[in-house]
């Protein structure tokens, strides 16, 4: 198994990365508590053209500045004062681009996962942003953290989804954007029980 290089992340692509992220593992490694999972489910936010992105006009604020930077870090926000959302950044710097991740398949550490999130469906462990982030204890205070970095990171092991399993549809709770919202930019699994949201 190896760490996806920095190369991966710095592509103009977002909907390119967002597709080859699927099957991908989500790791962290926490006072040397390991605990993965994989990726089976994420959106794409393709940054100012974006009605759906922090960064659609190209605003910046405190929240949203590490998505300016190159490709490669994690970008962790709090959604409704509750919710911590794990993103990856891409693209090069100074470009907004941000694939939100959905949900995992958990791999390891799956009782300390139950532990954090206080409970033993192993399918609802980490499904959804909020619930992934929870069980892999990522937090807001990880923002800005490199994805190679030795406590968070995302590797290839060399598996992957057939083309014929991976599936799109439009983002899930942004209705704010207007017809923004209706762009195809959710990937998922078909048929995975671990995939938030509507699924066809």
């Amino acid at each position: 198994m190896s760490k996806l290089p920095g190369s991966f992340y710095q592509r103009d692509d977002v909907l390119l990365i967002a597709k080859e992220l699927m099957g991908k593992i989500l790791a962290t490694k926490w006072d040397g508590v390991l605990t993965s999972g994989r990726i089976v489910e994420c959106e794409a936010y393709a940054g100012p053209a974006d009605r759906a992105s922090h960064a659609v006009g190209g605003r910046r604020t405190n929240r949203n500045e590490i998505m300016y930077a190159p490709g490669g870090l994690a970008y962790v926000y709090l959604c409704y004062g509750i919710h911590h959302m794990f993103n990856v950044v891409t693209h090069g710097k100074g470009v907004p681009h941000a694939i939100l991740i959905r949900a995992l398949e958990p791999l390891k550490g799956i009782a300390e996962m139950e532990r954090r999130r206080k409970t033993n469906e192993l399918h609802h462990l980490c499904r959804g942003p909020g619930n992934l982030a929870m069980a892999l204890g990522i937090r807001t205070n990880h923002n800005g953290t490199s994805l190679r970095s030795k406590e968070l990171f995302i590797e290839d092991d060399g598996f992957s989804y057939t083309a014929t399993q991976i599936k799109k549809s439009p983002r899930i709770g942004v209705d704010y954007a207007g017809e923004h919202a209706a762009w195809p930019y959710r990937f998922y699994v078909k048929g995975n029980p671990n995939v938030s949201g509507k699924v066809k």
